[in-house]
């Protein structure tokens, strides 16, 4: 009887201690990562981000201020987010194997506040639908800088007007700023 109380209790403890330990490990293991983006889908997010944030800031700027400057020899807002958007426009063109317009729109051929926000949105679309049926391979095709008349990857032009962009961007946090304004992105989050 001695001997069958303690391999009683073993039984007993092992039944119990056992599925908590396997619980334990299991809800332990992080999930396995996400794989890693190709070239074109790292590109095409980023992308995306920097469209939202001048769609955004397109969107939310006073209409009266839309030609603000901060001073006369600076854009206007307006200004700035049509020469954003007119560069991402080059590289669109690029990509799809047709002469870029190089003439820069003016602030007059754009109406109102909307047109200005459509202009913006669309060029960022139209490039993010680019890049998206380019792929890793497409993106790798050669164009014709129409500056320097030199040859670059599209993948090289896509970083060179999406970085551009965010220059912009970054001017027209100051016109916020001048303004008396909080861009977007720095409101807090609700």
């Amino acid at each position: 009887m001695k001997l069958l109380i303690p391999k009683f209790a073993l039984i007993i403890f092992a039944a119990l201690v056992i599925p908590i330990a396997s619980a334990q490990d299991t809800a332990a293991k992080p999930a396995a990562p996400a794989p890693a983006l190709s070239s074109s889908q790292a590109l095409i997010s980023y992308w995306n981000y920097v469209g939202r944030k001048l769609t955004a800031m397109a969107e939310d700027f006073p209409e009266d201020k839309y030609d603000f400057k901060p001073n006369p020899a600076e854009r206007s807002f307006a200004e700035q987010l049509i020469h954003a958007a007119h560069g991402i426009n080059i590289f669109v063109e690029l990509g799809k194997g047709v002469k870029p317009h190089l003439d820069e729109p003016k602030r007059s051929d754009f109406k109102n506040k909307a047109a200005v926000v459509e202009y913006v949105r669309k060029a960022f679309a139209d490039g993010a639908a680019l890049i998206a049926s380019k792929g890793d391979s497409g993106m790798n095709d050669l164009v014709v800088d129409p500056w320097n008349h030199q040859p670059f990857r599209l993948y090289e032009q896509a970083w060179f007007y999406l970085e551009h962009a965010g220059e912009h961007y970054g001017q027209l946090v100051v016109y916020y700023r001048v303004a008396g304004l909080v861009p977007p992105a720095s409101r807090p989050k609700k």
